[in-house]
């Protein structure tokens, strides 16, 4: 079912989404009183849906809302056209899905279709609600000005050394041709993950030991949450998989395969810096996770359209690494996950008064 301001009847949802969704809306996107607005949500993530409705309503010239399962069966590998059409006739589109295992066609489907029509277009998979009162209210502003002046450093960069307490040792190179990207939350250019936080790029090649310890991508998240106490260790070699050790067997061999899924699956297609200072520990979902100051790096679809990749894959899943030291051609730009703000030209000062770094509401469980 569709909804427009005239047929409505918005289902309740709680007060302290509201500042989030405002971000969303006024901020991140900038949305203009002229502008029409399309908002796909499911029922897992409706009440953020909802919220993000309203706030859009109080702004645009029009919004409509749709919900993925009244359109189609899920898990689905296919969007049907009355979840793909309304993109023709909006400026810009907000994706609050959560998850399933078997997705990651559709919504590549939609995305695309998005990167085609030049909308702006916020990429919110995963939100939940305590997101929305944590990495949503963040300073956007001020995570832009952090990611620029890393982009900087990175977009002239041969080389990047990561190292972390967990056994993270690799170098990562890069090719000039390729193009890094910034998507901090201020949604300019190219469309963003909301909440934003990161600059990314495809690498040429990654050598060495990538300990996840954090959070994996894709449907694995809400499967197997944050792997603090059973880490998995990746090796690398030329820029491809070579080996998964993991003591939650069941996880080894579920990576392994998923990475073995198609050509370019083992594949490294991202490689990204975290820039979100508000976000300062792992909750085991990847949205607001991979932005966290650190390293991630992801296998398979290397987003070609923004970075420039001469290649593609029908598969992409995350991987962070915590708690890292960080060399960008030899100069350290962080330690033990936080940034040598001095090198970078910003100060930690502000986060005083952020009220993403408030705790969760505990009213919203």
């Amino acid at each position: 079912m569709s909804h427009t301001e005239a047929t409505l009847t918005v289902p309740h949802y709680h007060p302290e989404l509201v500042p989030g969704a405002r971000n969303a809306i006024e901020v991140c996107l900038k949305v203009q009183p002229e502008q029409r607005v399309y908002i796909v949500t499911d029922r897992q993530t409706q009440s953020v849906g909802w919220a993000i409705y309203e706030a859009a309503r109080k702004v645009a010239r029009s919004v409509i809302i749709r919900v993925v399962e009244d359109h189609v069966e899920r898990p689905s590998n296919l969007y049907p056209v009355e979840l793909m059409e309304p993109l023709e006739s909006c400026e810009v589109c907000i994706y609050c899905v959560f998850p399933q295992k078997g997705e990651l066609v559709s919504r590549q489907q939609f995305v695309r279709r998005v990167e085609a029509l030049g909308l702006r277009y916020a990429h919110m998979v995963g939100i939940t609600e305590d997101i929305m009162c944590q990495g949503m209210r963040a300073d956007f502003n001020k995570v832009d000005e952090v990611s620029k002046r890393l982009l900087e450093k990175a977009k002239v960069a041969k080389e990047i050394v990561v190292k972390s307490r967990f056994g993270t040792d690799l170098v990562a190179t890069f090719n000039p041709d390729f193009t890094w990207r910034k998507t901090s939350g201020i949604i300019e250019e190219v469309w963003s993950n909301l909440p934003g936080g990161e600059i990314f790029t495809a690498p040429w090649s990654v050598d060495g030991i990538f300990v996840v310890d954090g959070t994996v991508g894709d449907y694995f998240s809400a499967k197997y949450g944050v792997l603090d106490k059973t880490p998995m260790t990746l090796f690398l070699e030329g820029g491809y998989l070579k080996k998964v050790l993991c003591d939650n067997k069941e996880l080894e061999k579920e990576f392994w395969d998923y990475c073995h899924t198609a050509e370019g699956s083992d594949r490294v297609g991202e490689f990204a810096i975290g820039t979100n200072l508000a976000v300062f520990e792992f909750t085991g979902n990847l949205l607001q996770d991979e932005k966290m100051p650190g390293i991630h790096i992801a296998f398979g679809d290397p987003y070609g359209s923004q970075t420039g990749a001469d290649w593609q894959c029908c598969t992409h899943v995350d991987v962070i690494t915590g708690s890292c030291d960080v060399w960008i051609d030899g100069e350290q730009v962080m330690e033990h996950g936080i940034f040598l703000a001095d090198r970078l030209g910003f100060d930690y000062a502000y986060l005083a008064s952020d009220p993403s770094v408030a705790p969760v509401l505990k009213s919203l469980k």
